[in-house]
């Protein structure tokens, strides 16, 4: 066994690295001390937080997280599941070989701390099982605690319609660091459509007293064909998460994922997917529809739009399976609970807030007042 200098700590490779847990679990052991190695966010490799010993996590040369063919692997995943005996157990019981007590994981949970020792542990065969989808790439946590928590406080300082004390006192809490399954999808998407162009213009219509101008509206008939290829639309692939705060972490900086490898979960919680693939497929195409939409319009032009038909074909349709890192914290303010989320890789800040109600109200007051103002000049000056 190969000691590393605390005050000098060399990395040594990860494939060095005996696997000491059973069949169905796995935890990484520090050659230094035997403590548990963990990811370390500062230097993207696992490290021993007890004598500061590294391992380097080794990557395949040769790998590379790539897009795979959606068609091919709907039949491939279809085929498993007709050849499989019996269905993957909801439940795993692994133990902890560092303290010997028994962690149950249920559900889609596939990576926690030993309930008994603090350990981290890990369900072996959770991302390679046979009827499973495997995971092409995870984006390590690029954002550790200490910044999750600085962005955390300017965030609720920002919060301008947030009661005073709230502001005052800040968030306080502990930060739970989890990899969550995504989808990315890719397509080509050609699409038909016809509508309608409205144009605006102005006449003067009746006399005397009652002589104005009204805004009239000139159609015509629009049509054409529209091609957009949609990049990595990002679908979260556990149910259980508010989906509006996931989706409002985005982007992801997917460019600095790294082919999969369960150290880089190491010390962190981690699920695996419950959203199929084509599930996931379906949430993707709802927003590419709604963005097409939006670029027919634009199409279409005018000060107006009506859209008659819209006909789109997918193509060339591709996705990955990744991790992707979130922080997330409970904290309770006037005992009510709520919950925040911080894009582990770009440190953006999302999450539920008090709102100060008196606030509100004098905001409102202040609007309706300056409306009165402003009316009342305007019918003033006679315009």
């Amino acid at each position: 066994m190969t000691t590393l200098d605390d005050s000098n700590p060399s990395p040594e490779s990860f494939d060095e690295i005996p696997e000491t847990r059973t069949s169905e679990g796995r935890i990484f052991p520090c050659e230094g001390c035997g403590a548990d190695l963990r990811f370390d966010v500062g230097v993207q490799q696992l490290k021993c937080e007890y004598c500061g010993g590294v391992k380097v996590i080794a990557i395949d040369a040769e790998l590379a997280v790539r897009e795979q063919d959606f068609a091919a692997m709907l039949n491939r995943v279809a085929e498993r599941r007709m050849r499989a005996q019996a269905p993957v157990t909801d439940a795993k019981e692994v133990t902890c070989d560092n303290c010997g007590g028994r962690v149950q994981f249920t559900g889609t949970l596939a990576s926690d701390e030993c309930a008994y020792c603090g350990s981290a542990i890990q369900v072996e065969n959770a991302y390679t099982a046979e009827d499973r989808i495997p995971v092409d790439g995870v984006l390590p946590f690029r954002v550790d605690r200490g910044r999750a928590q600085a962005n955390l406080a300017a965030w609720v300082k920002s919060r301008w319609f947030a009661p005073n004390e709230f502001k005052r006192r800040g968030v306080h809490g502990r930060f739970n660091g989890v990899y969550l399954p995504y989808w990315t999808y890719d397509a080509m998407t050609t699409t038909h459509w016809s509508g309608q162009r409205g144009d605006n213009y102005t006449v003067w219509v009746g006399t005397g007293k009652d002589r104005r101008m009204e805004t009239r509206t000139r159609w015509s008939f629009r049509s054409g064909v529209h091609q957009r290829f949609f990049d990595d639309i990002t679908i979260p692939a556990a149910t259980g998460w508010p989906a509006q705060r996931l989706e409002a972490l985005e982007p992801w900086p997917i460019e600095h994922c790294r082919p999969f490898e369960q150290a880089f979960l190491a010390g962190y919680l981690a699920s695996t997917y419950d959203v199929e693939l084509d599930d996931g497929f379906t949430l993707a195409r709802q927003r590419a529809d709604a963005a097409l939409r939006s670029d027919v319009r634009r199409a279409i032009g005018g000060d107006q739009q009506r859209i008659s038909s819209i006909d789109t074909q997918y193509d060339a349709i591709t996705f990955k399976h990744l991790l992707l890192p979130v922080w997330t914290l409970v904290y309770r303010y006037h005992g009510k609970p709520y919950q925040v989320f911080v894009n582990a890789g770009t440190g953006e800040v999302q999450g539920d807030r008090p709102w100060s109600w008196i606030k509100i109200l004098m905001a409102i007051v202040f609007a309706a007042g300056a409306l009165g103002a402003a009316v009342y000049f305007w019918q003033g000056s006679g315009l």
